[in-house]
């Protein structure tokens, strides 16, 4: 039997007539719904087991999805699309990519592998009608303003957040509050790498109640970051200014990407500075990408666009592990990018005189795997992950090319941070030395160098990682020890035949030891060859040579055979387990 029903009718109701009038007439009934010329559905007879189920058979035309799915499709749909279109379009004008497209672009067409919490706080905005297209007005929040998920970043799963701009600025509120402290649970339960995309305004002030102070809100971000870190690898990218309570999870991550253009981060916007202070200021001198590149160091990186930033931090995990537990990634052997048979030219035989220390790099490490952390920010130190033989390392070098190499305030707490992160992660450690130790002076002391140099020193002092010390050319005064010198447990101090250890340098030395007696001599050619006398006394008692003959250094290595000794010494130490006292934690910060 053929039966035709309105066109409004719904499968459920289809089903629920093809049913009844099948079981009435005892026959097959094909239904047919509005003006079909194929059958929306085909019932049989229906066949009664013994405890009165049907268990008449279905046909294929019975499969498919039913018009409940279809309309659950429209509503993921429209959550999709985010908030008012206006905003949308503000974002191209911005250069700024919509939240979904940024997704599509750091994982693919396809977008996150899942997502949690799409439907958040969906009674309070969705409309109760069938057009949910006509949507669009300021009291959208779709999501909650925050996308959360996991998605695959060129084969490594990692769990993400990404704030939707469109949604009332990016800001978050109670149920958005909850979604990021549910992503931050399972970083920690999966051991998988935390990404977050901010571009947020911060939290909702005209719905604050409910997740400001609470125990389980907004506060309990930067908890979680405490307790997330060194436990797997937090990166943050920021796309927007990122203002007030907002700001700490860039600075509680352990890589920030700050993008051009784009990015801002402050403790309090131009307007609150100025109602506080009175100091007239707009964003970007504030707390654009080159005040935290340059001055504060919250930035690791830079990136020019979107694309750029992508790159940077797809570069960036192949360097890390997932988690704590886990060994650095490693790659196939890559030779240097320069031959280390030039390694000796590299370096001047004059102590004082500066070369750029990448040159030096560029021939103990793999070719182009040098990825520089912080590179305009306390520039006398270089830091940075490399690979050696196809094993990540991190390497800590002094750059004679600024400020002589010698260690000042801000490259001294660069260096410690990226020890701590280093070691954190297990990933090996390469001092590469040359330096006259830290600076001295009145602006220095201002700027804390005793508290900031104790750092580097405790940093290089409670790694537990494999730690290989090169002594390239000066190591004087305390630089030896925050390099990783002989007393700080490296499985190898090593130096080139132009390397040197002394509490200070010739010149300094002699004028401490020996000022009066120069200054009794009054021929001033019989006091300059004086001078050169005990300058190269001086130099023949801290000589390579002479620390290698009384073994405070383990080798003197030919300049060309660095790096392979280096590949050696990694690979021999790999397995090294330290043990340190049991104790709660250091008290040194």
């Amino acid at each position: 039997m053929k039966v035709r029903i309105a066109a409004g009718a719904s499968r459920e109701e289809a089903s629920a007539i093809a049913a009844a009038v099948a079981e009435h007439v005892g026959e097959t009934v094909e239904v047919f719904v509005g003006d079909s010329d194929e059958p929306t559905l085909v019932r049989e007879v229906s066949e009664t087991d013994d405890d009165g189920t049907d268990s008449s058979p279905e046909t294929d035309e019975d499969l498919g999805p039913t018009d409940r799915e279809e309309r659950l499709r429209e509503e993921i749909a429209d959550i999709e699309r985010g908030g008012p279109e206006k905003y949308r379009e503000r974002l191209a004008e911005q250069g700024k990519l919509f939240v979904r497209d940024r997704l599509d672009l750091w994982f693919g067409d396809d977008g996150l592998d899942f997502e949690d919490g799409r439907f958040a706080n969906f009674d309070n905005w969705h409309p109760d009608s069938p057009d949910i297209e006509a949507s669009d007005n300021d009291d959208r929040l779709p999501a909650d303003g925050l996308v959360t998920g996991a998605g695959t970043l060129d084969g490594r799963k990692v769990h993400v957040a990404a704030n939707d701009f469109t949604v009332k600025a990016g800001s978050v509120a109670k149920r958005g509050v909850e979604k990021f402290l549910r992503l931050q649970q399972r970083a920690l339960k999966t051991g998988r790498p935390a990404l977050y995309l901010v571009d947020s305004s911060g939290g909702r002030i005209d719905q604050q109640r409910g997740f400001f102070a609470n125990r389980e809100g907004i506060g309990k971000f930067y908890y979680n970051h405490s307790i997330l870190s060194g436990a797997v690898p937090q990166i943050c990218v920021l796309y927007g200014p990122c203002i007030a309570g907002a700001a700490y999870t860039p600075v509680f991550s352990d890589f920030t990407v700050m993008v051009r253009g784009m990015s801002a981060l402050a403790i309090a916007s131009p307007r609150m500075v100025e109602m506080v202070t009175g100091e007239d200021i707009d964003l970007e001198t504030l707390g654009g990408p080159d005040v935290h590149a340059r001055h504060s160091g919250s930035a690791d990186l830079v990136a020019d666009d979107e694309e750029h930033a992508r790159e940077l931090v797809a570069d960036l995990v192949t360097y890390l592990p997932d988690n704590c537990e886990e060994k650095p990634p490693t790659r196939d052997p890559v030779a240097p990018s320069k031959s280390p048979e030039s390694l000796d030219s590299v370096v001047p035989r004059e102590p004082n005189k500066g070369y750029d220390m990448h040159r030096v790099v560029d021939r103990v490490v793999d070719g182009d795997s040098f990825f520089e952390l912080q590179p305009e920010y306390g520039k006398e130190i270089l830091t940075g992950f490399a690979r050696i033989d196809g094993r990540t390392v991190g390497v800590v070098a002094n750059q004679p090319g600024h400020r002589a190499g010698a260690i000042f305030p801000d490259s001294a707490r660069k260096a410690a941070e990226f020890v701590w992160k280093c070691d954190a992660f297990n990933v090996p450690l390469l001092y590469l030395c040359d330096t006259p130790g830290f600076m001295a002076g009145s602006g220095v002391e201002k700027e804390g160098i005793l508290e900031a140099g104790k750092k580097m020193i405790y940093a290089t002092s409670s790694a537990t990682v494999p730690k290989q010390c090169v002594v390239v050319r000066k190591a004087y005064g305390a630089g030896i020890y925050a390099m990783s010198g002989p007393a700080y447990d490296p499985e190898a101090t090593l130096a080139l035949p132009s390397g040197e250890i002394a509490i200070m340098g010739p010149e300094a030395a002699i004028n401490a030891v020996y000022a009066n007696k120069l200054d009794a001599i009054d021929d001033p050619e019989e006091r300059a060859e004086r001078e050169a006398e005990l300058r190269e006394e001086y130099r023949r008692d801290i000589d390579a040579h002479r620390m290698a003959s009384e073994v405070v250094i383990d080798e003197i290595v030919p300049p060309s055979d660095l790096r392979a000794e280096l590949a050696a010494r990694f690979e021999m130490y790999e397995t090294v387990e330290k043990d340190r006292p049991e104790k709660k934690h250091g008290a040194i910060l």
